[in-house]
């Protein structure tokens, strides 16, 4: 109940306005209601940071192997391509595959900043702006730091990927705000995570692991937005429109796991692109990777009432139901956790290059 006088009851002055694909609402309840949704936006308000004082950007690049992976964490690791190639071919390969993954990063929070600007417009609720506004700035930011890495660092850049930009085209057109919170909170941004996530824990390149652990630090608050927000909704739908959200998060499920086959580096390379294709797809490693961008996205759709034989079925297929118990609460308080370690060893390693000055 709100606590202000009203003229006339709120419920009566809210203002809609028709628009091409969304309908923009104002609200006239200023008293936020979910406690859950405040706290993460107190977390937004005071965890935006600058990227050009958080980050060390001085590092250099080795385009022969640019995040300092081992080999076999190479998508065509292990085929007789692969095997033929010298040292120099694949450094090729390499340099190529990270600018193409971290240019599919850079596009899809580009698609988080549309979004999210949709998603203040359109969400009828005050308290949903207020914490989507503060996600606006922080996909800015995630923008301005991949581009920065790309062009800078990478000094290579690859165009969107069919499958990233046609579930972007969906959740930016579907005139249900709904809808674009489970496209964008919810699948991207989780199988966003679990991408990050590799680079972030597995990678010897130092800037790019802390570029992918700041924005983690981000992401995590943003999945959660996403839960609290689709949690309370999805109960108050008919089933028939929970069964068009399921279909929709199943082909959405279905085209994001097949979104990291690099279809355009081994065409862009003059590879033999359908062995290339055959060799990622049946790849062990490349297979489980795929499995393991739905560790955030499974407990999540599950958390928030999507959870109907379909899409059980068809996490089933994918081999990753074993994910439904994730607990996302302590994945997020983890990768908050490692972004303040990262701060903590860059600040000691500063010290310690300001004594060695001072000695001098």
């Amino acid at each position: 109940m709100s606590t202000r006088v009203y003229t006339l009851p709120i419920e009566q002055t809210e203002w809609r306005i028709p628009g091409y694909g969304a309908e923009t609402i104002f609200n006239w309840d200023y008293d936020s209601s979910r406690d859950k949704l405040l706290t993460l936006y107190e977390k937004g308000k005071t965890n935006q940071w600058n990227s050009n004082t958080r980050i060390d950007w001085s590092a250099e690049l080795d385009f022969d192997d640019p995040l300092g992976f081992p080999d076999e964490y190479t998508p065509l690791w292990g085929s007789d391509i692969w095997s033929k190639m010298d040292h120099k071919e694949k450094g090729v390969v390499k340099h190529h595959y990270e600018s193409w993954r971290f240019s599919q990063f850079m596009h899809g929070e580009q698609g988080a900043l549309i979004c999210t600007a949709k998603i203040v417009q359109t969400v009828p609720d005050i308290d949903s702006k207020f914490y989507a506004a503060t996600q606006v700035m922080d996909e800015a930011r995630h923008v301005e730091v991949y581009s920065r890495y790309l062009h800078e660092k990478l000094r290579m850049a690859y165009p969107i990927s069919p499958p990233l930009k046609t579930l972007l085209d969906q959740g930016i057109t579907d005139s249900r705000w709904d809808v674009t919170y489970l496209a964008m909170q919810v699948i991207i941004e989780g199988l966003a995570l679990a991408a990050f996530n590799l680079i972030r824990d597995m990678a010897n390149e130092p800037l790019g692991r802390a570029i992918n652990a700041y924005v983690m630090q981000d992401e995590a608050r943003h999945v959660a937005f996403g839960r609290i927000a689709l949690r309370d909704y999805y109960p108050q739908l008919t089933e028939h429109e929970r069964d068009e959200r399921e279909e929709f998060a199943v082909e959405a499920c279905y085209l994001m796991r097949d979104r990291f086959l690099a279809e355009e580096v081994w065409e862009r390379l003059g590879m033999d692109v359908k062995a290339c294709m055959g060799h990622v797809m049946a790849s062990p490693l490349m297979t489980e990777f795929r499995r393991k961008l739905f560790i955030r996205i499974v407990p999540t759709l599950k958390d928030i009432g999507l959870w109907g034989a379909r899409i059980q079925k068809a996490f089933v297929d994918m081999g990753v139901m074993d994910f439904a118990e994730t607990n996302l609460d302590e994945a997020m308080q983890h990768d908050e956790a490692v972004a303040v370690e990262f701060d903590r060893l860059r600040a000691a390693r500063d010290a310690s290059v300001r004594s060695v000055i001072a000695e001098a």
